[in-house]
């Protein structure tokens, strides 16, 4: 009897296990016009730079946190271990991080080339990425550096501009020389969720929507995401979620450089309120079963098909019978409640605040969920 029960408890764990890593790999529905949600992870560090880790480790990290798109983004400046691994070729990581995808287990990852062009203020840290060739961003002049980049058709943004060592009060601002980029051009976006700071900036996102600058989210990952994320483990690392024409990265690249991105951070979301409304009405729905009895109180699932948590506030006129107005509907999962409709009605429509969105300085993105209800 004992080892039955040890037996089935080794399944259980077993099944749990593959569970588990089932839904570390986070894949998003199509959106209404039938665009695809697509997650990268713009800003990584090795060993070739300030990581602690060989770049083969980040393309697998990745497989497994299903990235469709991963950027090495080696320090070009801030070679602390170059005693150890000198490379005075800065396209080396991402050359090792190719060979390892190739020798991948056929996950359909895009891996790119880029750097970190990291000084003092008033430049600060800024990455490019979709580069050609890194050595040409090792230059004296910052400026040069990101002129050279735009030069091979690069996507250019800053890095933690909320960063306590550069902002001691941690509230995002542009210096002049990032002002002078934007209008020439030369910077496109901006991050406002950053894993090594763990945690997000409000500013940062007023910044993005008022100068225009595309919204990131991005691990800025040094050690483990394993370790730092929890990921496996219902944690996952920050990131940008593309919303692309296509799987490619020429598409992703076109999206970037059109601000067609939400930063997930958590179970937050942030960005233009059309790109997170995008976002969230396709991983959000009603399911609708009929009326029971004579009642006017209405069964209503709210379906969540993606791999994060909601937070709802009801803002309805319709009020509901089991809950309060605040719901939460958990990652691939669904929550009923039970709609007040006052009379039997053909066609349910509820509205909400999304409390885990931001689509402004504290603002919340506010959707409206409809379905037809069965006779």
């Amino acid at each position: 009897m004992q080892t039955r029960i040890l037996t089935a408890i080794t399944l259980m764990l077993g099944m749990a296990g593959i569970a588990a890593a089932h839904e570390r790999a986070v894949e998003f529905p199509k959106t209404e016009e039938g665009k695809v949600i697509l997650a990268a992870d713009l800003h990584t560090h090795t060993v070739f730079s300030d990581g602690e880790v060989w770049p083969s480790i980040r393309v697998k990290e990745a497989r497994k946190d299903g990235l469709q798109m991963l950027a090495v983004t080696e320090h070009l400046e801030h070679q602390p271990h170059k005693e150890d691994i000198p490379h005075p070729d800065r396209n080396r990581s991402y050359e090792v991080a190719t060979e390892a995808l190739e020798a991948g287990d056929g996950r359909e990852l895009f891996v790119i080339n880029g750097a970190e062009v990291t000084r003092g203020q008033p430049h600060g840290h800024i990455n490019a990425v979709f580069l050609d060739d890194a050595n040409a961003l090792l230059t004296d002049s910052p400026r040069a550096a990101i002129e050279a980049a735009n030069e091979q058709g690069a996507f250019v943004f800053l890095n933690h501009p909320n960063w306590v060592p550069q902002q001691p009060d941690g509230i995002a601002r542009l210096s002049d020389y990032h002002r002078e980029l934007i209008a020439d051009g030369l910077l496109h976006g901006i991050e406002v969720a950053n894993g090594t700071l763990d945690g997000h900036s409000e500013h940062a996102l007023e910044i993005a929507l008022g100068e225009g600058l595309t919204v990131l989210g991005t691990s800025d990952i040094h050690g483990l995401v394993d370790w730092t994320h929890d990921a496996g483990n219902g944690g996952h690392r920050p990131m940008t979620l593309v919303i692309a024409e296509t799987r490619s990265p020429e598409a992703m690249k076109t999206a970037l450089l059109n601000g067609d991105t939400v930063a997930w951070n958590y179970d937050d979301l942030l960005g233009k309120a059309e790109n997170v409304e995008k976002v969230v009405k396709a991983c959000l729905s009603l399911s609708v079963s009929s009326y029971p009895d004579e009642s006017a109180v209405l069964p209503v699932d709210i379906v969540n098909n993606c791999p994060l948590n909601f937070t709802l506030q009801n803002t309805s006129r319709v009020t509901f019978q089991n809950t309060s107005d605040v719901v939460r509907i958990e990652r691939d999962d669904h929550f009923t409640v039970h709609a007040r409709t006052g009379e039997r009605v053909a066609e349910v429509s509820l509205d909400f605040s999304v409390l885990n969105t931001q689509t402004g300085f504290r603002e919340n993105l506010d959707i409206s969920l409809s379905a037809d209800v069965p006779r």
